[in-house]
């Protein structure tokens, strides 16, 4: 087993000389033989090593005494070691987060923070063979990226170094074997059979897997490197393209020539996104879906000249005729004028339309509601010019059933629109200026509730 590891780390450049590695240790087998093989390699190696290990107070007691036995192991070996306790559960519902995500955000940090402590090169962590099969099946069924696809890597970058993966070469069998020949002794957490977590329900699969091809894990472990491999010269393909595509970049926005992006392979079109994604969440969001992209994507696609996306954490798409801007900034409406022509469409800068269609008496009763507005139209009178424009300062509107004029900044009020959204609501006129219409909110008294004529205007918000 040393061997294959030994193996393993430098066909992956995973340590050189010099280098301080902190170990992870959650004082179960697989950590506990990571612990103590790179212990061995100390002196062969020419490397520091130190423990660290996370108390995240789920179990009481029993997590109590996880830490005092992993403190103990590192006494007895005279391995440094930083062990602390954290709440975990208070950290999850002050943040509110899921226990799993809570523990891996306050574990991660704890990592981070003693790699400063010890200027620390390498973060190694023990996930075996077993796992990244469990981890590739996990990604597939759920839906993944080709790179999500590809499982866990043997190294990436982390808090200025490097993580890296010693025992991805190695199936679970080996370390339990490591660990009696070396009188070990791990703790064991009763938590890793509880069905209740989806890796454990997982994890009675492999069974199965193994009956078919002992050597499963090491098909899935060749697998995922060829996938990163051709991820990463796919990556340096987008990379050079997107230079291309894009005109403008800061870290809180990028801005992209919308056809040459189209014009792109579909391949190195995903990939652009995820760099774009990633360059500006710098971690992305849970919520963030592949419905997401899907949209995205058509987004694109469409002939209306202008629209936005809401993305989450507040990261918006805007489109402007051939641009496409991704942006952290609220984006700050210009006024707009459109002429709506009867019948036809018009595309707003939200994103939204309002359609007018003619129909004719007999199909039907009026649509009701404010996303609805209905004219008269005279075959023998001119067709009226329709306008849908943003508000203007003193805006006022005859309404439906009532005499006098309301202010339209009174009726945002009374309908609590936000600022934010007010510049960017619609107005529909008629060409002498008269307010016909707020889509959504209100309507004036050149709306009918019974069509006499022939056929009749409906123009829909939608």
């Amino acid at each position: 087993m040393k061997t294959k590891v030994e193996k393993f780390i430098r066909k992956h450049c995973l340590l050189k000389e010099n280098d301080n590695v902190i170990v992870g240790v959650s004082g179960g087998p697989d950590s506990l033989a990571l612990l103590h093989l790179l212990w061995s390699l100390k002196k062969e190696w020419n490397i520091e090593v130190i423990a660290a290990h996370l108390d995240h107070m789920f179990r009481g007691e029993q997590s109590r005494e996880d830490l005092l036995y992993v403190k103990n192991f590192c006494f007895k070996h005279d391995i440094p070691c930083e062990a602390i306790s954290i709440d975990v559960e208070a950290y999850k519902k002050k943040h509110h987060l899921s226990s799993q995500i809570a523990a891996r955000e306050c574990r991660y940090q704890f990592y981070e923070d003693v790699m400063k402590k010890h200027n620390g090169t390498k973060l190694a962590l023990a996930h075996h063979g077993d796992d990244q099969v469990e981890t590739i099946l996990m990604r597939l069924t759920r839906g993944t990226t080709m790179k999500g696809a590809a499982g866990m890597a043997p190294s990436r970058s982390f808090a200025g170094g490097s993580l890296i993966r010693p025992f991805l070469t190695l199936k679970k069998d080996e370390i339990e074997v490591y660990c009696q020949h070396y009188e070990l002794h791990p703790r064991i957490d009763p938590s890793n059979s509880d069905d209740k977590y989806t890796r454990n329900r997982f994890r009675k699969l492999l069974p199965f897997f193994k009956k078919e091809n002992e050597h499963v894990h090491t098909h899935f472990q060749q697998f995922s490197e060829n996938l990163l491999e051709d991820q990463s010269y796919l990556e340096e393909l987008t990379y050079d393209m997107m230079n291309k595509v894009i005109v403008d970049k800061t870290p809180e926005y990028v801005k992209l020539l919308r056809q040459d992006f189209l014009r792109m392979r579909k391949p190195l079109q995903r990939r652009g996104i995820q760099l774009i994604l990633n360059y500006l969440y710098k971690e992305i969001p849970l919520a963030l879906s592949s419905a997401h992209i899907d949209q995205l994507f058509a987004f694109f696609k469409e002939e209306q000249p202008s629209g936005m996306l809401h993305f989450p954490k507040g990261l918006y798409v805007i489109r402007s005729y051939e641009t496409c801007l991704f942006t952290f900034e609220k984006p700050r409406v210009e006024p707009y004028c459109f002429s709506l022509h009867i019948p036809g469409r018009v595309t707003l800068p939200t994103g939204r339309e309002i359609v007018c269609e003619i129909h004719k008496t007999e199909t039907g009763k009026l649509k009701k509601g404010h996303d609805f507005f209905h004219l008269p139209l005279n075959e023998k009178a001119k067709l009226p010019t329709l306008i849908v424009r943003s508000r203007k300062t003193g805006d006022k509107i005859r309404l439906k059933g009532m005499n006098g004029r309301k202010k339209v900044k009174d009726i945002f009020i009374d309908n609590k629109i936000p600022k934010s959204e007010r510049e960017a609501w619609p107005i529909v006129v008629l060409d002498n200026e008269e307010i016909l219409w707020i889509p959504g909110l209100k309507k004036s008294h050149y709306e009918v509730d019974n069509i006499q004529e022939q056929k009749y205007v409906t123009l829909y918000y939608k």
